[in-house]
Formats: C-alpha cells, sequence, structure tokens
C-alpha cells in the first residue's frame, strides 16, 4: 500500500507549485487505496472564453492524474459565478457575461477538454445547480462565514481599496461562491492555477463552517506565455490554442524565448522524469543548440492534442519553409548592442529600418507581416531572447539575422 500511495503522490505533485497540506493529501491517499474508494477533485472554469489554450491545460492535466490512478474527477463549469466575473489579478470590476455567453462558452469547453480528460471518468457539473436552489437567507447564512476584512487581505481587492478604486459587493462574493462549490461537491482535493489561491483557501474555511473535513488544495504554476513575460492570455496575443491547426501550434512553440523551454517540458508536456532531467543538462550546457530540444518540444506539444504524425508533419513543414525555401541563403546581420538579454521586438524592427517608428513597427505586427523564427509574432510586446539565435523576417522580403553584442 505504501508503495501504491508513493507512486500517486510522486505524479501529483510533480509540477505543483504548493500542495496545502501535504500531509493531508499523503493521509487522503493512503485512506483512498486502503478503502479503494476514490478522492473527489475538482477544479472549477468559469467560460468566460470560448477557447481553452495549453496555459489551461496545466491543471487540466493534472486532474487527468487523479483519473489515471482512479479518483473521482469533477470539472466544474462556473455558469454562475461566470456571470459575476472572477476579480483575481484584476484592478478594476471584470465584464460581466450574459446567461447566453456563458452557456455557449460552456459546450465550447466540454468539447476541448476531452482531448486530454477520460470523456468516460469525468463528471461535468454546473454550480447553477445549487445555486438556483439558494435563497436569499442562504446567502445572508453564506456571507456570514466570511468577513470583509478577511477579503480586504487578498492582494487585488487590497490594492483596489488602498488606491480608492470600487469593489462592488458583488465582486466579494466571488471568493464565497467558489468557496460554496467545494462545500457543495464535498471536495477532497482543489486544483488552480497560482492566482487562484485566495479562492481555494476560503473553500476550506467555508467547508469547516459547513462541518466538513477541508479540502486539500493544489496550486500549479501559471504558464508564461509566448513571449516570455505575460501568463499566457488570448487577450494578450501570447497563447497556444489546443484547437490550433498542428502547423500553427508547431510554429508558436519554435517562437518561445530559449527560458521556457524546461518550464514548457514540465507543465505541458507528459515527458517522465528521467527525460525531463536529460532536458535541463542539455539546457545548462552552453556548447548544446537549444532549438534541437525546442523542436522536440513542439512536436511534443502536437502530439498531445492532434496526433504524431501531425506532429512529425508540423516539424517538417516548419524546417521546409523556414530553414530551406523562405530564408534566402545571404541574410544581412542586424547588430544589437545592448546590456539586456530581452529587447522589445519594435525596437528591433525599428533599428533594421524596414519600420521609421514603433507605431509603424506595432502596424507590422497586427497586420501579421512579422515573423521571429517562422512563427508569426502578433503581440506588440513580444520580447525577443537575444541570447538564442535569431532570424527575423519583416514584410514580405526583409530578412535579418540578429546578433547580440553584450
Amino acid at each position: 500500500m505504501k508503495e501504491k500511495v508513493e507512486i500517486q503522490f510522486a505524479e501529483i505533485a510533480r509540477g505543483a507549485e504548493e500542495i496545502i497540506q501535504v500531509d493531508d493529501l499523503k493521509k487522503a491517499l493512503e485512506w483512498s487505496v486502503a478503502n479503494r474508494k476514490p478522492l473527489v477533485v475538482k477544479q472549477g472554469f468559469d467560460p468566460t472564453a470560448p477557447d481553452i489554450h495549453i496555459g489551461h491545460m496545466v491543471s487540466i492535466r493534472k486532474l487527468r492524474t487523479f483519473q489515471k490512478f482512479g479518483h473521482r474527477v469533477i470539472f466544474l463549469i462556473g455558469d454562475y459565478t461566470g456571470m459575476v466575473g472572477d476579480p483575481s489579478g484584476k484592478n478594476s470590476a471584470r465584464k460581466r457575461l450574459t446567461e447566453e455567453e456563458v452557456l455557449a462558452n460552456a459546450e465550447t469547453y466540454k468539447k476541448q477538454i476531452f482531448k486530454v480528460l477520460d470523456p468516460e471518468t469525468t463528471e461535468i457539473r454546473f454550480n447553477s445547480e445549487w445555486f438556483k436552489k439558494m435563497d436569499f437567507a442562504g446567502v445572508l447564512e453564506l456571507t456570514s462565514y466570511y468577513t470583509i476584512a478577511r477579503l480586504l487581505e487578498r492582494d487585488d481587492f487590497e490594492k483596489r481599496y488602498k488606491a480608492g478604486n470600487p469593489i462592488s459587493l458583488m465582486e466579494f462574493m466571488y471568493p464565497l461562491m467558489q468557496g460554496y462549490d467545494s462545500v457543495a461537491l464535498r471536495a477532497d482535493i482543489e486544483i488552480g492555477g497560482t492566482d487562484q489561491k485566495f479562492n481555494l483557501l476560503v473553500g476550506r474555511a467555508l467547508q469547516e463552517r459547513y462541518g466538513q473535513k477541508p479540502q486539500t488544495v493544489i496550486t500549479m504554476p501559471l504558464l508564461v506565455g509566448t513571449d516570455g513575460v505575460e501568463k499566457m492570455s488570448k487577450s494578450l496575443g501570447n497563447y497556444i490554442g489546443i484547437n490550433e491547426s498542428p502547423i500553427e501550434m508547431f510554429g508558436k512553440v519554435m517562437s518561445i524565448p530559449d527560458s521556457l523551454i524546461y518550464n514548457y517540458f514540465l507543465l505541458a508536456t507528459e515527458i517522465d522524469e528521467s527525460r525531463l532531467m536529460s532536458v535541463k543538462a542539455k539546457l545548462e550546457d552552453k556548447s548544446f543548440n537549444p532549438m534541437i530540444l525546442k523542436k522536440e518540444l513542439g512536436e511534443a506539444i502536437v502530439e498531445l492534442y492532434h496526433s504524431r504524425a501531425d506532429a512529425v508533419r508540423a516539424r517538417e513543414d516548419f524546417e521546409m519553409k523556414f530553414s530551406k525555401k523562405e530564408v534566402p541563403d545571404d541574410i544581412p546581420v542586424l547588430d544589437i548592442s545592448s546590456p539586456e538579454q530581452m529587447i522589445w521586438i519594435v525596437k528591433v524592427i525599428v533599428m533594421s529600418g524596414v519600420a521609421n517608428s514603433n507605431s509603424a513597427a506595432i502596424r507590422l505586427i497586427q497586420g501579421g507581416g512579422v515573423m521571429l523564427n517562422g512563427a508569426k509574432i502578433t503581440n506588440k510586446d513580444y520580447q525577443i531572447d537575444l541570447n538564442q539565435p535569431n532570424t527575423i523576417k519583416i514584410g514580405k522580403k526583409s530578412f535579418f539575422k540578429i546578433n547580440w553584442i553584450k
């Protein structure tokens, strides 16, 4: 039994940012193995946008790990919380969605998650199940279990309060609603991104107040987007969507800075521990070309959401277009003298002389006229990693090899 628990714990803990509490998780796994009963593992998603990207999949794939060991996984669609809007990490109130928008997005979520989760053992629930039935007396009871002072400890609320920015009572309800989801589902474990930690801990507190054992909280790191700066987000244009074509997906992976290669292998693929250690060792070897690993990474990610054959074809397409056809043999070198390793792509375009101002460079990017290492760049805030070999294409015919002068 001990060996089974250790195997489960090792896979569950891999890549996790924090586990609250570790001992509770181990005891829960021991109980599950001894009694041959599954743990209830939940994660909630507000369907605020129709597409899921590989950043979302970091925690969804952790749900798949629990499924692998026979636990009961609940994918909770926050159709009610989605109409409130999660204020996590925001300096202003989020736009509220209509019920129609939420339900339409929820339908696309249900289709996309089964690229990773097992549809036979995934339980999809909607939190309208209990919130539609909750009367005003129930709402008042819920609010009595948490204080304004505790809510104001949350970083984003605290910043907005100190800055004099308005915070509605409805926004204060969001953490309570998410926390009550755990009460309604009697969750043993809840998974979420690091930005959700406060809300997940509210779930623990509310479960205790309602006479339940507090859930174990597992937070997963937020995957940095292809720009190498901000967390992956569709609104920032630095995302890799799981519904994108294999060629587009592979190309976007090729555009990430070398500094992200290890984290992407860790959080966005399913390679085993020994292979992960090999990746780390190669990246630490200054004589090793990281592009070799980046291509392997691209294949691994495409294979997860498409197929092995698609992954191989996407790599071949990238190498044929970028290495053999589109790039001229004699490319001018663009020397960039910079004390910093990362540089704004707009600045590089202006330095090339193809654009004569930042605004002109931004228009080129937004018009789809800029490619870095064979991948189209659409994020005007993209930062180029000067420590890796870079070839930039600006417009239809202008190619430059970027040479970093430290």
